[in-house]
C-alpha cells in the first residue's frame, strides 16, 4: 500500500499548510486531542502558543508512533485554538513548528476557535486521524 494521496480538485487554488482532501488506505488510528503540555508530568512548560503547537504536535506523534505510525500517515487533524488573532498573529513562527516537527507533510485540515479547553492553560489541542498503510 502507498502512503496517503493529496486530493486537489482541478482548477482549485493549491492551499498553503493544508490539503484539500486526503485519501488513503489501510490501518486507521484515531489521536485524541493532545495538549501542549508535557505528556509525562501533566505539566505546561510554556504558556506561549508556538511552543504549545510544537509540544501538542510531538505529543500526537508519539501516540502515533505506538501504532508504528509516522507523520506522513496523518492523513487529517483538527486545531481547536482559544484565540484565533493569537493564532494568525504568529502564523510564521507556528508554520516553522510546524515543519520542524512534522516536516513537509500537509493533511487535510481545520482550524477552529473555541472559548476554552478543558486544561485551563492549554491554548490549542489537536486531534488527528492516521492512516497506517
Amino acid at each position: 500500500m502507498s502512503l496517503p494521496a493529496i486530493l486537489q480538485p482541478e482548477g482549485w487554488l493549491r492551499p498553503s499548510g493544508y490539503s484539500n482532501g486526503v485519501l488513503a488506505h489501510g490501518r486507521q488510528v484515531f489521536i485524541a486531542g493532545q495538549v501542549g503540555w508535557n505528556p509525562h508530568s501533566g505539566k505546561f512548560e510554556s504558556a506561549q502558543l508556538v511552543d504549545q503547537v510544537a509540544q501538542a504536535l510531538r505529543n500526537v506523534l508519539a501516540v502515533l508512533a505506538a501504532a508504528d505510525g509516522r507523520p506522513e500517515h496523518i492523513a487529517r487533524m483538527t486545531w481547536y485554538l482559544t484565540s484565533r488573532a493569537e493564532y494568525v498573529a504568529h502564523l510564521r513562527e507556528i508554520g516553522a513548528a510546524y515543519r520542524a516537527v512534522m516536516g513537509k507533510h500537509f493533511p487535510a485540515m481545520t482550524a477552529v476557535e473555541v472559548s476554552a479547553l478543558v486544561e485551563a492553560q492549554a491554548k490549542v489541542e489537536i486531534e488527528a486521524t492516521a492512516v497506517i498503510p
